[in-house]
C-alpha cells in the first residue's frame, strides 16, 4: 500500500487527488492550511518509515525461507554445513544489513521478478 492509499483509508474514503486538493463526496477543493500541514506530516511520516516497512518485508521473506529448510533440523535428517551456514546468514540479515539502501540490495529483482541478492539463494 503506497502513501495516498494509506491516507485515503485514515481520512474515511476522501481522495486526496494531489498535494493542494482533495476530491470530497461534494467535489474537488483546496485544502484548507490544518489539512495541507497534515498531509505534508502523515507523507513525510509515511516516508520516514520507508525503511522500516522494507525491513517488514525482508524478515517474512527470510522466515518463509526458514520454514522451508525447518526439515533439515530434524534428528533424522542431516544438515550440511552450507544449509547450516546459509540459515545462519538469513537469520543474521537484521544485524549484517542495517540501512535503506541495504534493504533495497536485499529486495532487488531481475526483470522476471525473482530475486537478486545471493543470499536468498538456497545452498
Amino acid at each position: 500500500m503506497d502513501f495516498l492509499e494509506q491516507l485515503i483509508l485514515e481520512y474515511g474514503g476522501i481522495k486526496i487527488v494531489n498535494m493542494s486538493k482533495i476530491l470530497t463526496q461534494h467535489g474537488l477543493r483546496d485544502m484548507t492550511s490544518n489539512e495541507q500541514t497534515l498531509y505534508d506530516a502523515k507523507k513525510q511520516e509515511w516516508n520516514n518509515a520507508s525503511g522500516d516497512r522494507k525491513l517488514e518485508q525482508i524478515k517474512e521473506m527470510r522466515l518463509q525461507r526458514l520454514m522451508e529448510t525447518d526439515y533439515y533440523a530434524l534428528q533424522d535428517v542431516t544438515m550440511s554445513n552450507e544449509m547450516k551456514a546459509w540459515r545462519q546468514s538469513l537469520r543474521d540479515i537484521p544485524t549484517n544489513h542495517t540501512d535503506e539502501a541495504a534493504y533495497d540490495l536485499l529486495l532487488a529483482r531481475d526483470d522476471n521478478g525473482n530475486l537478486t541478492h545471493s543470499i536468498w539463494s538456497k545452498p
